[in-house]
């Protein structure tokens, strides 16, 4: 090591012969460790003399009064879907007045995970809001074992252990359809969001939970899974076109989707909303300005944003407080799509 360096947390786990998760476990003296493994990684922090950046704070505060807003998801989708805008504007509210400064991280591959985690371990920041979440994505577990307050926009499914504020996306999605079923429509298709998040499922469910209550058909034909991108709606269209060509109405999980659907049936000679009914779900400020204006479900997001910033700022004052989990209500919102 070139002289002056100072020794990092993955140099630490480079001479204990373990992850950087691993080193980040020891630090913040998580159980999930095995005591061969923890005296390996202590014996390698001692002979590089390590120590990270939240100890030598310590000295003058345990708080860095920082905290991450961290969204796994391409810079791409940050800049075109209107509801992470929303929710940043959310979480500054719900920050204002306290002093806490707010990090705005994206976390695109595993590269950019392991410098959170990095981070995370050293204690840049007091805690964690996780916005865009995956089933599957390793980032909210991470965090928890690593004993980091951490607050979710949503949520990965309904046994979701972390405090979350979501909205009602099942309810929404059904009050959709059933806005649909009420102006005569009698085949009603749906874009779903991406099944691997729980937004996608909830809202997929309740656009068939509306239709099995009225007794009208909810097979596969009916149903194309998109990306909540503009692309992703014009796609799902053009696939649905083609299976259920006689389709007179169509429930789209996110705003974006439907203005690309709406692009695409307009290509395809169909007319919004005399020969499709449309319906969309977010209530952006998009939905007033598509082609004609777009019904939809709005979605409380600033609130969602508020919520969770004021929740983790409890959870860091307190890290005994009780996880809260809270279901914001929706509103369908009627406009000439439909």
């Amino acid at each position: 090591m070139g002289r002056g360096r100072r020794p990092t947390i993955k140099t630490v786990a480079a001479r204990a012969g373990v992850g950087r998760t691993t080193v980040s476990r020891v630090i913040n003296g998580s159980e999930l460790v095995s005591d061969r493994t923890r005296e390996a990684v202590l014996a390698a922090i001692a002979e590089l003399d390590y120590v990270p950046n939240s100890v030598a704070r310590g000295l003058v505060t345990s708080r860095t009064n920082s905290i991450a807003l961290v969204i796994p998801e391409p810079e791409a989708r940050l800049g075109s879907e209107p509801y992470f805008s929303a929710v940043i504007r959310g979480v500054s509210g719900g920050l204002a007045d306290t002093g806490t400064q707010l990090q705005l991280i994206l976390v695109r591959d595993k590269g950019e995970r392991d410098r959170l985690t990095d981070s995370v371990a050293e204690r840049r920041v007091d805690g964690v809001l996780l916005v865009s979440v995956h089933e599957h994505d390793p980032l909210p577990a991470l965090l928890e074992d690593m004993g980091l307050p951490t607050v979710l926009a949503g949520r990965r499914s309904a046994r979701e252990p972390l405090s979350h504020v979501h909205s009602d996306n099942v309810g929404g999605a059904s009050a959709a359809v059933r806005h649909l079923l009420e102006r005569g429509r009698t085949t009603i298709a749906t874009i779903a969001g991406p099944q691997d998040m729980e937004v996608g499922r909830g809202r997929l469910q309740g656009w068939w939970e509306a239709l099995y209550a009225a007794g009208r058909p909810t097979d596969e034909r009916l149903v194309a899974v998109a990306d909540f991108t503009e692309e992703g709606g014009r796609e799902a269209v053009r696939s649905l076109l083609e299976r259920v060509p006689e389709l007179d109405a169509l429930f789209v999980a996110s705003d974006v989707m439907a203005a690309g659907a709406l692009m695409e049936l307009r290509r395809h000679g169909r007319r919004v909303p005399d020969d499709v009914a449309v319906v969309g779900f977010d209530d952006s400020l998009l939905a007033r300005h598509t082609n004609p204006p777009l019904t939809t479900v709005r979605q409380p997001v600033e609130e969602i944003g508020t919520r969770i910033a004021r929740i983790l700022l409890q959870e860091i004052a307190d890290p005994d407080a009780p996880r809260q989990r809270l279901t914001l209500p929706t509103e369908l919102v009627v406009r000439e799509s439909s």
